[in-house]
Formats: C-alpha cells, structure tokens, sequence
C-alpha cells in the first residue's frame, strides 16, 4: 500500500485510478499478488498527469517501513549493520518485486545500491526507479535514527526543471543521465551497529524469508505458467504475453526467470503439449483431431510432425502401443483424424 499513499500525498483517488487503468486495487491487500512493470509504468505515468509533479516518485521515501517490505524488510531491521541488512534485502528482493534487479557491492568510492528496473513493451518510467531509491535511503533513515547523506546519488534520467525535491530526499550530490540508478553511501554509514539489531530475529526471519522466497522461486513461476497454458491451449496456441499477464509479470521478467531455470517459454509450451498428448492418446474415446486442437494445434499436420518429434513414432503408432492394437497404415490418412468415422 506504500505507493497508494505516496500517490495520495498529491491528492490523487487511487481507488479511482486503478479502476482507469484496469488494475485490481484490492490485489494491493495480497502479498503474493504482482503488477506488470508495463502496468506500474502506466500507473506512473497517469499519475504524473493527473498531479503535474513528475518527482512523484520521491514521496515513496516518506511513507516507507520496514513492513513495506513484507518479511524482507523485518530480516533488514534486525540485521547487524546496514552492510548486511542490503546483503540480505538483495538475496529477498523478489520478494518485493519480480521486474527489478538489486545489487549491492562496496567500491572505491564507498557502498553502492545499483538498481535496474525491466520494463516490457514500455521503457520504465524514470519515477519507478526514483521511487526505489527514495525508498532505499527512507529506510536507512528510519532503521538508523537519523538522516543518512549518500556520497552520491544517480540517475539514469536526465537532469529535471525543478531539482529542490531531489536535494530535500536525498541530501547528496546528483548525478544525471548516469549509465545507471544508485545510492553510493558512506562505508562508515553502512558498517555502523544498527539500533534494531537483534541476531536471534535476523535467523528467524532468514528462515521465513527463505520459505517465502521458495514460493516465488523459478520453480513455482515454471509451476504456474505451466498451469496456465494447459487451460489456454484448448482456445488455440497460447501467446508469451497472454502468459507473463495472467502471472502478472512481464514478458522480460518472465522470460529472464524461465532462462535462469534453464528453459524458455517455447521448451516450456513444448513440453507441455508432449505430456498432455500422452495422456489425451491414453483416451481410445478421443480422436486425434480432437487432441490436436486441445493441445492448441490449429492444423492437425502439425500436430502430427510435433508428435514425430516427442516421440519418433505417429500419434497413432504411439497409442496402438498404450492400447495393444495393431498400428494404423498412415495416421495423415487415418480416420481418426475426423471427429467421425466414415
């Protein structure tokens, strides 16, 4: 809910603007519930519109909590330093979003937060990563007990009209138009004991972290996508897009975890066509055509030089063996392939 009262601190009816962009604002009330970056894009950019303030981003520094940050943010509070609070806020941060990348690494010139915002089939908006870095440096503000001054501060966006709401959020040096979005803190800073250590609750919430985290892991997103394109293929060949929107996620972000899993979306469909046909050919009620076109195959041709692929057998062939019948001449001359027998 940070980002509705970081959007309503300029007067803006969330409520309202959700409902204009068909986004589900009670979805704000599950955790496990996900935007599209394409969807957190067009929300920004309304919201821009609608308030004339294109530093709107930068309220979300002044709202944020721990708890913003779900069991993440409680793993951050308890840790040791902040050093290690971001080391653990890194290694979780999918749970807080799946269309941004988080690292954090020590340089020369100090401790650096590097953000990457993915966007889709619109270029993120310079607000999303604004609101992340104003988020970052809120929160070391509000774990520490005092106002934090980064080093430095960069902005892959280029330099805005009115620079006094980035000097008041950030108190630091700007940097505009840099190859990429970072806090650069000081190494005294993030190496400070933190008042709301407390070891045994950083183990405990670690754990709680971990298993949340696994229901988030490519595992679960290979799981889900699975899921749905078994109900989509009886409407006809499933798209990428149609997929990542169902998961709410975008095509990138799908795409990225898929690979990270070692598949793809097109191995991913592949095989899941492959084991409905086997089970769909296990049915002697049911002909080929009619598998054909439930495993989203709108020619039944093709349906046929995939099934030589999986299998290096004819869909016929392949079920006179589950069945123990003798094997049909030719399966493209089959009568199998009409829904009657002629």
């Amino acid at each position: 809910m940070g980002i509705v009262k970081a959007l309503e601190m300029d007067g803006l009816d969330c409520r309202v603007l959700f409902r204009q962009l068909g986004l589900d604002y009670a979805a704000l009330n599950d955790p496990d519930a996900r935007f599209t970056q394409d969807s957190m894009t067009r929300l920004w950019q309304r919201a821009v519109e609608l308030s004339g303030n294109p530093a709107i981003g930068l309220n979300m520094g002044k709202v944020v909590r721990p708890a913003s940050f779900h069991v993440a943010g409680y793993a951050l509070m308890s840790s040791q330093t902040l050093v290690e609070g971001f080391q653990r806020l890194v290694r979780y941060q999918r749970i807080i979003a799946e269309s941004a990348d988080l690292s954090f690494r020590l340089l020369d010139e100090g401790y650096a937060l590097i953000l990457t915002v993915h966007g889709d089939h619109l270029p993120p908006t310079r607000q999303s990563a604004e609101a992340s870095l104003a988020c970052a440096l809120g929160l070391c503000n509000w774990l520490t007990g005092r106002t934090l001054q980064p080093r430095k501060v960069m902005f892959q966006g280029e330099h805005p009209v009115n620079l006094e709401p980035y000097t008041q959020t950030f108190h630091a040096p700007l940097v505009f138009s840099a190859p990429y979005d970072a806090l650069i803190f000081e190494r005294s800073d993030m190496e400070a004991p933190l008042p709301t250590a407390n070891e045994a609750m950083a183990l405990l919430h670690d754990r709680f972290a971990g298993e949340y985290l696994a229901r988030f892991s490519e595992s679960r997103v290979t799981h889900k996508a699975r899921q749905v394109l078994c109900r989509l293929l009886p409407q006809g060949e499933p798209k990428r897009d149609t997929v990542a929107q169902t998961l709410h996620l975008s095509q990138r972000t799908l795409q990225r975890r898929l690979q990270e899993e070692g598949t793809s979306f097109q191995a991913l469909l592949d095989d899941t066509r492959r084991e409905m046909a086997e089970q769909y050919l296990a049915q002697p009620n049911m002909t080929l055509l009619e598998i054909a076109y439930l495993l989203g195959f709108a020619d039944p041709s093709n349906f046929f030089r995939a099934f030589r692929r999986w299998f290096d057998a004819t869909p016929g062939e392949y079920r006179a063996r589950l069945t123990g019948t003798p094997a049909p001449v030719s399966d493209a001359k089959t009568p199998e392939y009409t829904t009657q027998t002629p």
